[in-house]
């Protein structure tokens, strides 16, 4: 008989899904998490989209030498996380899909598992983006929401993958609107080494980990500029500014409280990501080199995806159709520079002239 701790679940199976590096360092902590406690299945179904690495399937080798070679080198996974290439059978019976992928292929994903998941799944997003369509803004959290009906929550903090697979301290928010599945969620995310909070302002966490990459990317501009650490402090705290008043605009669904940007979500993940992180080493490297986004990402990631400039266009048609380009100079500036040829240099007027309030 399975022993099964919460009523919403049937069964105990988990799924992460995954191409990144922050997937594998997850899929680790959780992996150890449900070998441990009896609430959840010891198997951990990860989807790995299939690659050769030194003329090995990269599946083959984290099945059997328990690593992701291409991804996240020198860090054993746990036994009990199968690496899946089939995408459609990874989440056949899982209870709970926790979401690792770049923002711009959530869609094709939840096009491809909707018809092979159990309608009362729980997901967990830690997709650090938002879309922009012609509805308007839309969290990552809502189109999965809407692509398979199903809950989602999300996870965002300053969690930096090679940290956490280290098991160095750090903390993380869960954003969770429903109270019931706090506890459970908490419980298959936190270890001694990776503190979880869990609050109901979920939009909100969301919103943070998006907009923060937007901030790290113009902090590395200041860097590839030559600027220092007082000048990297004012990027930091306009562009939690701009965060706040984002958030205000169009987090009309729940409240929009001040504590919640003092959690790991908010402005710690920010300053991390603007010391560390590929958003900040890219911004760097465009101002020195002058080369191209795409060349950079091509150059610089090993395959990963860069969030922040996608996410500055973004946010860029939203402020636009609603008039409200100007109030948001730092994310405007972010955008211009990386897509409309822009120079580098106009960062730094954006903080010169930038407004004390918003």
């Amino acid at each position: 008989m399975e022993k099964v701790k919460y009523k919403y679940l049937d069964t105990k199976v988990l799924q992460v899904v995954e191409t990144l590096s922050v997937g594998s360092a997850i899929a680790k902590i959780v992996g150890a998490n449900a070998a441990k406690y009896d609430t959840f299945d010891s198997t951990v179904n990860m989807w790995v989209f299939e690659e050769t690495v030194n003329g090995r399937k990269l599946t083959e080798i984290i099945n059997t030498d328990h690593e992701n070679l291409k991804y996240l080198p020198g860090h054993k996974l746990p036994s009990n996380v199968l690496a899946v290439p089939d995408l459609a059978e990874s989440v056949k019976g899982a209870d709970i899909l926790i979401f690792v992928v770049p923002h711009q292929f959530i869609v094709r994903v939840c096009d491809t598992i909707k018809d092979h998941i159990k309608k009362d799944a729980v997901g967990m997003s830690l997709i650090k983006g938002v879309d922009a369509g012609p509805e308007g803004l839309k969290l990552i959290s809502e189109v999965i929401r809407g692509k398979l009906g199903i809950t989602v929550t999300v996870l965002m903090g300053a969690n930096i993958a090679n940290e956490v697979a280290e098991e160095k301290f750090c903390e993380t928010t869960i954003g969770c609107r429903d109270k019931a599945f706090g506890p459970m969620l908490k419980e298959l995310m936190q270890t001694i080494n990776f503190r979880v909070t869990v609050v109901e302002e979920s939009d909100v966490v969301e919103i943070c980990g998006a907009l923060k990459n937007i901030v790290a990317v113009g902090a590395g501009f200041c860097d590839g500029l030559g600027f220092g650490d007082n000048t990297k402090a004012a990027v930091i705290r306009l562009g939690l500014m701009e965060m706040i008043a984002f958030a205000r605009l169009f987090c009309t669904n729940c409240q929009v409280s001040p504590a919640t940007f003092l959690e790991s979500c908010g402005i710690a993940d920010l300053i991390t990501t603007c010391y560390g992180g590929r958003n900040r080493k890219v911004g760097e490297a465009f101002a020195k080199t002058g080369k191209s986004i795409e060349q950079l990402e091509n150059e610089l990631l090993n395959g990963q995806k860069l969030q922040g400039p996608a996410t500055a266009s973004e946010v860029h048609q939203i402020l636009k159709d609603k008039n409200m380009v100007e109030k948001f100079p730092l994310f405007t500036a972010v955008h211009q520079i990386c897509f409309n040829g822009h120079s580098v240099t106009d960062f730094i007027k954006c903080l010169q002239n930038h407004p004390e309030h918003i």
